[in-house]
């Protein structure tokens, strides 16, 4: 027997936006995630497009207080797998060197960061998962 799983909804740039506000502060306001994005963009557009994320699936709305708090309803990591996975069948070729070489020749990453891409070859050079 196969079970299938389903990916979240791809988030449009705009979406991805307001989610990366939801995923750092956590549960938020229309408002309140208009403030962070400090953007053109007016409060009735970040509402409407928060309603239709509602909608999609990619946020849950608590709707007790006058204020509605706005959370993620889909993890971080899963939006970002989908994102890459779908990067690397259209530009790299399904290769993950193309892409982590670019992406390391495009910008320098931290200390830290080779740290901790280090511990990763390490890892999947024992066999490891990622």
């Amino acid at each position: 027997m196969s079970t299938s799983i389903t990916s979240p909804p791809r988030p449009s740039d705009s979406e991805l936006s307001i989610l990366q506000v939801l995923w750092q502060r956590g549960p938020s306001t229309v408002r309140q995630v208009h403030e962070v994005l400090e953007r053109e963009t007016g409060y009735t557009t970040i509402m409407k497009l928060m309603q239709l994320m509602a909608e999609k699936g990619l946020v849950e709305r608590d709707e007790e207080n006058r204020a509605h708090l706005y959370h993620a309803a889909v993890k971080q990591e899963a939006i970002e797998k989908g994102l890459v996975r779908r990067m690397l069948d259209n530009a790299f070729a399904g290769s993950a060197a193309k892409l982590a070489m670019r992406a390391l020749s495009t910008k320098k990453p931290s200390a830290k960061e080779l740290s901790e891409l280090r511990t990763l070859i390490d890892s999947l050079e024992k066999g490891g998962k990622s």
